[in-house]
């Protein structure tokens, strides 16, 4: 045993007495009569980064198993995948709010008295943070699956367990990290959110970094708001570089390439598991558990789809779920009808139909705006592993810090110009949005082969020829999964963007993100559904016509 051994080990075992030690906060008891308060002393802060890091960390496993099925489900089924994939683009558009408000009802249900209930609530609302981005990303990954790992697949019979682990998983790899990464990141925004929950009247806080934040800013207090910041930024660069870029160091060798980079990526902690002992014994360890496993996947079938179907029994099959799942919409669509018939009229859809032209406005503006300037600064960092190394962590911590925060700074820099709202809105939706665009572009040049990329160097092609015929066809998959999710995230932003408040001043901006926030605020629950169903109309239309399209020339024309 060497010393990496040694250190190694004892790196795990304190990992795993402070995941026991914090968890134990968990499981206490709480009155339902009474409101938890956060304990604002600074000193607290390490304790409740502790507990905001296991969190997030569930919520990310949560994540990672909800991709794989989903995204497995939407790609494999066309029938399911007509259903599937508008589902996830109306989910992602939903307020992570709304889900929080169900969430607490229901788990208070299943654990009542216990704060276990609130702890499943809290990671539920960060889950919805976290996973559509990830699903997306994974989706994609499917549907352009290299032709030839696809033929490899059928042609020796892999059972589809050994398709979908020795296959499909190695070939999204890269993209899944990156997306993880992402949405890990995005997952702080909502920390103020779900760590301090009100249930009936009842208001709730969770130990954490988000409800110690949400305490400070109540109170009026900048210092400890700056605490909490610089909290967040440890916990940030420490998870980037303990977690985040060993991972991207790992997977550099899920690259479909012929030969090795001369310049890799490059982590400590990676190097010194790759010179301990025990990644090789627990290897051994679980040998026959993978086996069993392995014998277990056959009962799943064996990867033998034809290559050409029977036309004719498919159209049977697509009709016959036309029909069921369009009866079950209908019906709920006709239900809904109802009952805003009987509440306000059907023309309550009027006025957020035309207020949905001003958001979908400033959703255009920003990605095409965020295409602009971060498609070409992704490729630099996905192409440079020195630069990734740099930038890494710096992206990261712009990327996790709560752009809410900054929401007062916006609004006071609007009030001395002189700038509308109706402009300035656009600014603070891209604050949560735009690093959707960045990290799926980084993953999509870091994924770039490097044989061709020397090809290109040994041809001597460079400047836009270089874009057309390498970097955009390279990147063109990942970058759809960052538009489409930049896009879902920008309007789930403009509830909070198009209605923001400096001291005794509040901003209101013409759009559908107001009229829902408004909604919500007067407790209106018709004008809500009727606001949140246009939302949805419009982020499907969206991505059916547009978003849609591009995926499909993502997998018909740049597939690698």
């Amino acid at each position: 045993m060497t010393w990496v051994d040694v250190v190694v080990a004892a790196a795990v075992l304190v990992l795993l007495y402070l995941a026991l030690r914090v968890g134990q906060g968990t499981t206490v008891r709480f009155s339902t009569g009474q409101n938890a308060g956060v304990d604002t002393d600074p000193a607290r802060l390490p304790y409740y980064a502790a507990r905001s890091l296991l969190r997030m960390f569930a919520a990310l496993g949560v994540s990672v198993v909800f991709t794989f099925g989903y995204a497995c489900a939407a790609a494999k089924s066309r029938r399911l995948e007509r259903v599937l994939i508008p589902a996830l683009d109306i989910l992602q558009s939903v307020p992570v709010l709304a889900f929080l408000t169900v969430a607490v009802t229901g788990f208070l249900a299943l654990f009542p008295g216990s704060t276990l209930g609130l702890e499943f609530a809290a990671i539920f609302a960060i889950f919805t943070s976290q996973a559509w981005n990830m699903t997306f990303g994974f989706y994609c990954s499917l549907t352009s699956l290299p032709r030839e790992l696809d033929e490899l697949s059928r042609s020796f019979r892999f059972t589809r367990w050994m398709r979908f682990w020795k296959v499909e998983v190695p070939s999204g790899m890269i993209g899944l990290v990156w997306n993880g990464m992402m949405s890990f990141g995005g997952g702080w925004f909502f920390l103020v959110a779900s760590e301090a929950i009100s249930v009936n009247n009842q208001k709730y806080a969770l130990p954490g970094v988000g409800s110690y934040a949400g305490a400070a800013i109540a109170d009026g207090d900048l210092g400890k708001v700056g605490w909490a910041i610089a909290t967040m930024a440890v916990m940030v660069t420490a998870v980037n570089f303990l977690f985040w870029r060993p991972l991207t160091a790992w997977a550099e060798k899920f690259k479909n390439e012929q030969s090795e980079a001369t310049e890799i990526q490059r982590s400590v902690v990676l190097d010194l598991l790759r010179r301990s002992h025990w990644p090789a014994l627990l290897g051994r360890l679980l040998r026959p558990a993978g086996r069993v496993l392995s014998r277990a996947g056959r009962l799943l079938g064996t990867d033998d789809r034809p290559l050409a179907v029977d036309t004719g029994r498919r159209r049977e099959g697509d009709v016959a779920f036309a029909v069921v799942a369009g009866g079950l919409i209908l019906w709920g669509l006709t239900d809904l009808g109802h009952y805003l018939d009987d509440r306000t009229g059907l023309g309550v859809f009027g006025e957020p139909l035309l207020l949905g032209l001003a958001t979908l406005a400033r959703v255009v503006v920003l990605v095409t705006a965020a295409t602009l300037v971060w498609v070409p600064i992704g490729v630099r960092i996905g192409f440079s592993p020195k630069l990734t190394r740099i930038a890494q962590p710096v992206v990261q911590v712009l990327a996790s810090f709560p752009a809410n925060f900054l929401f007062p700074l916006v609004v006071w820099v609007l009030l001395k110009t002189g700038l509308s709202i109706d402009v300035g809105g656009i600014l603070l939706m891209a604050l949560g949005a735009q690093w959707y665009i960045l990290f799926n572009t980084i993953a999509g040049a870091m994924a770039i082969p490097t044989d061709l990329r020397e090809a290109m160097d040994d041809l001597g092609v460079r400047g836009w020829q270089r874009w057309r015929r390498l970097i955009i066809p390279g990147i063109f998959p990942a970058y759809v999964t960052g538009g489409i999710t930049a896009s879902g995230g920008a309007w789930n932003a403009s509830i909070v963007a198009e209605v923001v408040t400096f001291g005794t001043v509040t901003l209101t901006a013409t759009g559908l993100g107001a009229y829902i926030a408004r909604a919500t605020e007067r407790g209106d629950y018709p004008h809500l559904l009727a606001g949140v169903a246009v939302m949805s109309l419009y982020v499907v239309a969206l991505n059916r016509l547009f978003w849609r399209r591009l995926y499909r020339l993502a997998e018909t024309r740049y597939s690698l």
